[in-house]
């Protein structure tokens, strides 16, 4: 948890517990598992056991709805970092319930719930119809096959704000039908964050893929959210010396040229995406 998250697209972090299992390919170098081993905490996989807090932890986010009423500015709460909301499991029912009333008293946050789990939401969730206000919802996809497994149970939930979280970008993605439309009585995607993947076994993202993410986002007037180039990012970009002996890798452009991808790290990497920061966000509550 954290007031004031590093995180670019949220304000602060709030985690019920920790602890999740993989389920998908984007899973398979998990920052926040990679993070729970560092601290010593075998809370990973089917058979872990999760770690809960204490009641001050919980109290947290009451003390960041008092002070954005006072502020008169809203909050973005990204829950959870170290786990995701909608895992299926008898010991998480309580805590997860607990959440749901700590939403509802906190109306000058908004709540960020982003799953890979996104077909358990209708079961798991208390709300029916409308859901409050403060929650938008959204779900992780890196590929076109998660993508389409995933988003119709998405904009099955009438929510605020519904949004794809494409991190870590592991291939194209065809979103243009899905995104909101001015008018429709559909319903649509209203939010896409997208970024490549760090850690030292990071994979790297064609800047193809991102670009073609954020002009489908700007042909439909949906704000997009470029978050990192991760590990990677092409070296045309890379102000700072970079090694010899650092990793690369060639990639096909949209033009068939060649880009030549480098891995430098996050810091180095940055996040301008055709030489601009994308830092849109939709309306909220």
């Amino acid at each position: 948890m954290g007031k004031e998250s590093k995180i670019e697209w949220t304000h602060h972090t709030f985690n019920p517990w920790w602890g999740c299992v993989r389920v998908s390919p984007a899973c398979k170098f998990c920052y926040a598992e990679t993070w729970a081993k560092r601290l010593g905490a075998d809370i990973w996989g089917s058979k872990a056991e999760r770690r809960f807090f204490t009641d001050a932890h919980w109290q947290e986010p009451i003390k960041w709805n008092k002070e954005a009423a006072v502020d008169g500015v809203r909050r973005r709460v990204f829950c959870a970092s170290m786990a995701d909301v909608f895992e299926n499991r008898k010991d998480l029912h309580a805590p997860r319930e607990r959440l749901w009333g700590l939403i509802e008293a906190t109306p000058h946050l908004d709540w960020l719930l982003l799953t890979k789990r996104i077909e358990h939401v209708k079961k798991l969730a208390p709300w029916h119809g409308k859901w409050p206000a403060n929650i938008w919802l959204g779900t992780s996809t890196e590929k076109q096959n998660w993508l389409e497994k995933r988003v119709d149970h998405l904009l099955a939930h009438d929510v605020v704000v519904r949004f794809v979280s494409a991190e870590p970008l592991l291939g194209p993605l065809d979103i243009a039908q899905w995104l909101a439309k001015p008018g429709a009585l559909s319903a649509g995607i209203n939010w896409v964050i997208a970024g490549g993947e760090s850690g030292a076994h990071a994979r790297w993202m064609n800047p193809v893929w991102a670009e073609s993410l954020r002009d489908q986002c700007r042909n439909a007037a949906v704000p997009f959210h470029f978050k990192q180039w991760g590990h990677w990012a092409p070296e045309e970009i890379i102000e700072e010396g970079i090694s010899a002996r650092a990793q690369r890798v060639e990639v096909v452009g949209r033009m068939g040229e060649m880009i030549r991808m480098v891995k430098v790290g996050k810091t180095k990497s940055g996040r301008l995406l055709d030489g601009s920061t994308w830092d849109e966000f939709p309306r909220g509550a």
